[in-house]
């Protein structure tokens, strides 16, 4: 037609299309207190060549069971090396992307361990602990959960080796401090702690990261799940999926490193154009942060309207945002755009916590009595197990047409009319 003669008019209109739908986007983002956009991740620790990003403290009265909880995002360019340093807050730590080591040093042993996409690994508070990407191409991002032993929601990065942004520790101390604790004289110490001028990540040569890792070791696991170093999420058995997605999780019943904190760990992979069926998790509260692709979630609110009884909050997703799904709050989420979302998350108070579907093949529903029922929608049983019974698939289905996106009616009307 004669719109494709007239690029710039195309252009103008692609160009409203898409200020519409993010208009949409940002009004529901606002309004969603469960949603932070990845922007709200703040450099705690930040190099040239790496970073530490750490969302605020959770202090909204909706989040009270977490309070104690901070979640954040390691990233290291490749063939990197970041300083050695404890924290004051127990951590775990999932690798989301590429691959790198961590060496961890105690009083009494040294640990090191080659981490890939995947792998979950429990650090203990104030283990001296630092990390090498190895990969010449790919980042290093390692999702990070940590509990403060201190004052809760709040823990501090301690660096033995000082740099930019990031001063070592020891010259907080006093000079005849120092000089009696490492029997040495004052101005080798100086130069000892004031030599490294760079930042907390620097870049590493071959032989360098060769040279630490080089014992590193893989995970091991033994029976009954244990493990002497990190486990993979994605070697467990899938807990669900067909063919519009999968989830695997690891939980504290299977795994010690998760049984301390009461914490599961999980991935979830919907493929493009899929959704997961509406469903609620029975015990745990979910802290998931999106690793790949962009999506669209809906969740049934603890807040409710005065007369409109329960309220949906709705949000656009993309890469690095973060959602907070409360335990027992129905939610939904679709893959939207041209690639699978994937996302990743811990699982607060993880022990027996189960997934109940609302819709599908394997919806709780099919296990309430017919009478009951028919009670409470006030329609003849016959009627109302028809309508669950309608979907023939579990767990994941295919996104409804428009990816779910509301407003899509008005852009296809727009659409309509111009072409």
């Amino acid at each position: 037609m004669a719109i494709f003669t007239k690029p710039k008019l195309l252009f103008l209109i692609l160009i409203l299309v898409s200020l519409f739908l993010a208009s949409q986007c940002d009004e529901e983002e606002n309004n969603n207190p469960y949603l932070f956009k990845s922007h709200r991740f703040t450099p705690q620790l930040r190099s040239k060549h790496g970073e530490f990003r750490v969302l605020d403290k959770f202090t909204d009265e909706l989040f009270g069971g977490i309070e104690k909880y901070r979640v954040g995002v390691l990233e290291f360019e490749p063939m990197s090396f970041m300083h050695p340093h404890h924290f004051d807050a127990q951590l775990l730590l999932l690798t989301v992307r590429g691959s790198g080591t961590i060496s961890i040093a105690e009083e009494d042993e040294k640990k090191s361990f080659n981490l890939e996409h995947g792998d979950v690994l429990n650090i203990s508070a104030g283990s001296t602990v630092y990390f090498i990407n190895k990969d010449n191409k790919e980042k290093f991002s390692v999702y990070v959960l940590a509990k403060s032993v201190n004052l809760p929601g709040q823990f501090q990065e301690f660096f033995s080796v000082g740099g930019e942004n990031a001063e070592t520790f020891y010259r907080a101390f006093s000079s005849d401090i120092l000089e009696t604790a490492f029997n040495t004289p004052r101005d080798r110490l100086e130069r000892l702690f004031g030599q490294q001028k760079q930042g907390i990540v620097i870049k590493a040569s071959e032989e360098q990261i060769r040279a630490i890792s080089q014992h590193a070791s893989r995970s091991i696991k033994e029976k009954k799940g244990e493990t002497g170093g990190p486990f993979s999420v994605l070697k467990e058995r899938t807990l669900i999926g067909n063919r519009f997605g999968q989830y695997f999780e690891a939980t504290p019943d299977r795994f010690q490193q998760l049984r301390d904190l009461d914490v599961a760990v999980g991935i979830m992979n919907i493929n493009q154009g899929g959704m997961i069926l509406p469903v609620y998790c029975t015990r745990a509260t979910w802290l998931v942060m999106v690793a790949q692709g962009n999506g669209r979630l809906e969740m049934v609110s603890s807040r409710r309207h005065q007369r409109q009884g329960h309220k949906v909050v709705r949000g656009c997703l993309s890469v690095g945002d973060f959602f907070v799904i409360p335990a027992g709050h129905p939610i939904t989420v679709v893959a939207t755009g041209d690639s699978n979302l994937r996302m990743v998350g811990f699982g607060i108070n993880g022990h027996n916590s189960r997934l109940n579907f609302l819709a599908g093949q394997q919806s709780i529903w099919r296990n309430v009595d017919r009478g009951a029922k028919e009670m409470s929608f006030n329609m003849p049983a016959r009627e109302v197990e028809e309508i669950f019974q309608n979907q023939n698939e579990s767990y994941f289905v295919a996104a409804p047409k428009g990816g779910g996106r509301r407003g899509q009616q008005y852009v296809s009307s727009i659409l309509d009319l111009v072409f």
